[in-house]
């Protein structure tokens, strides 16, 4: 569940910030860049991205894939995991010829499948 709503968030965010970001920050620096730049965010975007997990989310619990904390779990993990790969289009996209867009959307994809197992973890460890 994680993992899809990592993308349907990125490419909502994508996407969405693209079209109607008013204003777009490279995540690095927060200095003003134009919409597109590779590890540019927009709040426009951003907003869009955590609707994008929230319908993968509800969808999965909707049809009893996960339980209610799963669901909060991929949502939080989706907003990680989609800021870390503007961070990756920031710092490093540019400088490798095999850092394509896909190989980033498996980074993405598999870094928010991660981050909610181990919120999942860090939860069972707690109790």
């Amino acid at each position: 569940v994680a993992s899809l709503a990592t993308k349907l968030s990125d490419t909502f965010a994508s996407e969405i910030g693209k079209a109607y970001g008013k204003t777009a920050y490279l995540i690095t620096t927060l200095k003003e860049v134009p919409r597109g730049t590779e590890g540019a965010v927009s709040v426009e975007g951003t907003l869009a991205g955590v609707v994008g997990s929230v319908i993968i989310a509800a969808a999965a619990y909707a049809m009893h894939l996960c339980g209610p904390l799963g669901a909060v779990l991929a949502i939080i993990a989706a907003f990680v995991a989609t800021n870390c790969e503007s961070l990756i289009g920031a710092t490093m996209q540019g400088k490798f010829t095999w850092l394509t867009n896909e190989v980033v959307n498996f980074i993405n994809t598999a870094i928010g499948s991660a981050t909610a197992m181990a919120l999942r973890t860090l939860i069972l460890l707690r109790a």
